[in-house]
């Protein structure tokens, strides 16, 4: 009998890529999401991909009644990879309340569900965020969690926090914090990628809709950071590789029944990137001139940071394989695909 997962915010952009892979690797899925940041129409390319429609579930996990509701209506749960979150470093800044709440307060009643449903395995979609800016690149896992540069980046250290202090306490559930780099870039199929809703937030969407006329100009924050050409620089990972990633932690979890039952990965390619570096990579991969802009440094960002992936490498067998050509040119196949639907 197929193990059921739950994908949190599953119609999302990692979340989407996940599924796919979960599924794909012979697990049975169901998603809850409350497409806040998503469109309902993912679960129709996730079958196109895969043959297969995975369970769907519309509500917001921040009610507690209806995560209790979720799960005496699946009884059978092994395992929760929980995505579901606000994740952007500038928008956190202005709506820190709004933050704070809906981060904390979805993984508070996910742990509750766990413990009073015997629910045995979760992974967390944590961020390299928690280290802040490092004092030594790259960064390990053992990095000292510094304070926090934007209250997205506070949310996912205390959540870290929150799952130490519940794994103590309850022997008998188990978690692995896998901490992203960033992610871009979309399946090969051009079926699934990062679809947000409204200006894009993060760098890569903009530079594709930029490359398509939706967007007039892309502001580059900052070109007076301390790096070689003065953008800020950052470890980008191909998203099919980091649901990869997801799919070998929940084998960990269920498989292996003697781990300590709280670990930390970081999961990136372990070369820091620019954004002039994406912007001229991206240029180059499609033949595509981007218009952009520099402009003054965005509040909460970080100069530079990128991952020591040892552990990651060497303890889940993962690494990462997707080249930055092959990554942006599936943004751009991606971008081309979705305008032809969304017109």
């Amino acid at each position: 009998m197929k193990k059921l997962i739950l994908v949190t915010g599953g119609t999302g952009y990692i979340g989407s890529h996940t599924v796919v892979e979960l599924i794909e690797n012979g697990y049975d899925v169901v998603i809850v999401d409350n497409l806040s940041n998503s469109r309902i129409e993912v679960l129709d390319w996730i079958e196109q991909i895969t043959g297969v429609r995975p369970k769907f579930e519309n509500f917001n996990l921040c009610d507690t009644s209806l995560v209790e509701n979720f799960c005496r209506k699946y009884p059978k749960l092994e395992a929760i990879i929980h995505f579901a979150a606000l994740k952007a470093v500038g928008e956190s800044v202005e709506i820190p309340i709004e933050y704070y709440f809906n981060n904390i307060t979805s993984l508070l009643n996910l742990l509750s569900a766990m413990r009073d449903f015997n629910i045995p395995n979760i992974v967390f979609s944590s961020s390299c965020t928690v280290y802040g800016e490092p004092d030594k690149l790259p960064v390990t896992e053992d990095a000292q969690v510094k304070k926090a540069t934007s209250p997205y980046g506070n949310t996912k250290q205390i959540s870290e926090e929150i799952l130490e202090d519940t794994l103590k306490a309850y022997s008998k559930l188990k978690a692995i914090s896998l901490r992203y780099f960033n992610p871009i870039g979309a399946h090969k199929s051009a079926l699934i990628g990062e679809l947000p809703l409204g200006v894009p937030l993060n760098l890569v969407p903009f530079v594709t809709q930029t490359a398509g006329g939706i967007r007039q100009e892309l502001k580059v924050f900052g070109d007076d950071y301390n790096t070689p050409d003065g953008s800020g620089i950052r470890d980008y990972i191909n998203v099919v590789d980091l649901a990869k990633a997801h799919v070998v932690a929940i084998e960990r979890l269920i498989q292996h029944k003697n781990l300590t039952n709280y670990e930390v990965f970081n999961l990136g390619t372990g070369k820091g990137t620019s954004v002039l570096e994406i912007i001229k990579t991206f240029e180059k991969v499609t033949g595509i001139s981007v218009n952009y802009k520099i402009v003054t440094r965005r509040a909460g960002d970080i100069e530079k940071v990128w991952a020591d992936t040892k552990k990651a490498n060497e303890v889940l067998g993962w690494k990462a394989s997707l080249s930055l050509e092959d990554t942006l040119l599936s943004a751009w196949n991606w971008e081309k695909h979705i305008r032809s639907i969304f017109k």
